[in-house]
């Protein structure tokens, strides 16, 4: 039953906040990064440094193909790490799981290519994304959780946004190394060793994310659901009864509110990365653009995108999770055939134009997504069921996103199968949204381990 007993949360010092704030928004900026980078470079240059056999466009599709092995990962990254992080604390989940994308990441700037070691190329690399999509699967819950968890209903939505900024920030980083490089040295140098310098650079990062990250404590939120916790294993093992796990508990009590944030994220997953990573192919094949001016687009689109975020993010707080969340799915399947239109114009405003909207109409999408999921589970199940709703959906919408994108222009030789896909997106997007009730005015520490009916609070 529901647990009426619960006084509000109380808020976080803002100085506190702050510093949490800046240790999430640091850790996934570095965990995107590496993530968003690998996506780049697949575009860019492994399709002929690891798949150099194949045609250009095949190999490109079999560079996406390792891209998408890493979101295979993260369903598997988002059980373990949500199921330990919810027994044993987000901090320590979180530090293991920069530790994890930032050694493979860096492993991946020393990979010998095709021309050295042959087949084993391709397939060391595919090992090393594995690695990073485990990793990226725990970082995105514990990091989202750490600061809604400090913070109080009022303006969650706000701070629960800045996280979410370390994926633009992360892209923002990464394509503006790349960029950066392409202008620096000639093609033949890029090739040979320039594009391993962003790479190894993430070396740097992580030792940096680290020494902010384990300044930070638990939330007050889990160190009290974690002793009531202690105490019902207690009285659990002198009755004889089993300890339920939390990925047992969301599956029975949650299942609902998973398939929801999974529907959610189908929009939101998919136009991200047809956006940012397709982007990198079209715009360079088929409407006749250099990979520069791609990168400058997506770099420029990117900045915009990491300032929009917090204000939707603010603007949940104001009119609630779910409308702000429909002005995105809806406005980005609305934006589809336009984004395309004006890409084979072939000029780079009306590329940059294209982008910048789309990431700003995603931002009303992913602004809000992690004060919603958090909202959705109690505390000692809400690493797990915020991890497997948002991961778990990855698989379908942001893995295959690119691939599917670059299969469609290969055998249409057409944008219009491609818009159409963004838009069916939306389309189950919506559908989930319709079916969700309004969370902004919970309060996390509200609701009792086993009580399903109040998970989410009335309108």
């Amino acid at each position: 039953m529901a647990a009426a007993t619960h006084a509000p949360t109380p808020p976080t010092p803002p100085g506190s906040l702050k510093r949490i704030v800046a240790a999430s928004l640091i850790g996934t900026t570095i965990e995107w990064y590496d993530f968003f980078l690998y996506g780049s470079a697949a575009a860019l240059v492994f399709n002929k440094l690891f798949f150099p056999e194949s045609d250009p466009l095949v190999g490109t599709l079999l560079s996406f193909l390792t891209y998408a092995v890493g979101f295979a990962a993260r369903p598997l990254g988002a059980l373990v790490f949500g199921h330990y992080g919810d027994r044993l604390g987000r901090k320590k989940l979180l530090v293991l799981s920069l530790l994890m994308m930032g050694g493979a990441t860096f492993a991946i700037g020393l990979l010998p290519t095709h021309a050295s070691v042959g087949s084993a190329a391709p397939v060391l690399l595919t090992v090393l994304r594995l690695v990073q999509g485990f990793a990226l699967g725990g970082e995105w819950g514990g990091a989202v959780l750490l600061v809604s968890e400090h913070g109080d209903a009022k303006r969650r939505g706000f701070w629960a946004s800045w996280p979410q900024t370390g994926a633009p920030a992360g892209q923002l980083l990464a394509t503006g190394v790349l960029s950066a490089l392409t202008a620096l040295l000639s093609e033949a140098a890029f090739g040979a060793w320039g594009w391993r310098v962003p790479f190894l650079l993430s070396g740097v990062l992580v030792m940096v994310g680290l020494w902010i990250r384990l300044s930070v404590d638990e939330s007050p939120v889990f160190k009290a659901a974690l002793a009531a916790a202690e105490e019902r294993k207690a009285a659990a093992r002198e009755a004889g009864q089993a300890e339920r796990l939390p990925l047992v508990a969301v599956l029975r009590h949650h299942w609902r509110d998973v398939l929801i944030a999974m529907g959610a994220r189908m929009a939101e997953n998919i136009s991200y990365y047809v956006i940012t990573a397709f982007i990198l192919v079209y715009a360079t094949t088929h409407a006749g653009l250099t990979k520069q001016t791609a990168l400058n687009a997506v770099l420029i689109g990117s900045a915009v995108h990491f300032a929009v975020i917090p204000l939707w993010g603010a603007l949940s707080d104001r009119l609630g999770r779910r409308p702000v969340y429909l002005i995105g799915a809806v406005g980005v399947g609305v934006w589809m055939f336009p984004f395309f239109a004006l890409i084979d114009r072939g000029a780079f405003g009306s590329l940059l134009l294209a982008v910048t909207v789309g990431l700003i109409l995603h931002g009303a999408m992913y602004a809000p997504q992690a004060a919603f999921f958090s909202e959705m589970f109690a505390t000692r199940m809400r690493y797990s069921g915020a991890s497997i709703g948002a991961q778990f959906s990855s698989v379908a919408a942001g893995a295959p996103a690119p691939l599917i994108a670059t299969a469609l222009l290969a055998d249409y030789d057409s944008s219009t199968p491609i818009a159409l896909y963004v838009i069916a997106a939306a389309v189950l997007t919506v559908i989930a949204l319709a079916c969700a009730r309004e969370t902004r005015h919970r309060d996390l520490a509200e609701v009792a381990e086993d009580a399903p009916a109040p998970v989410r609070a009335e309108v």
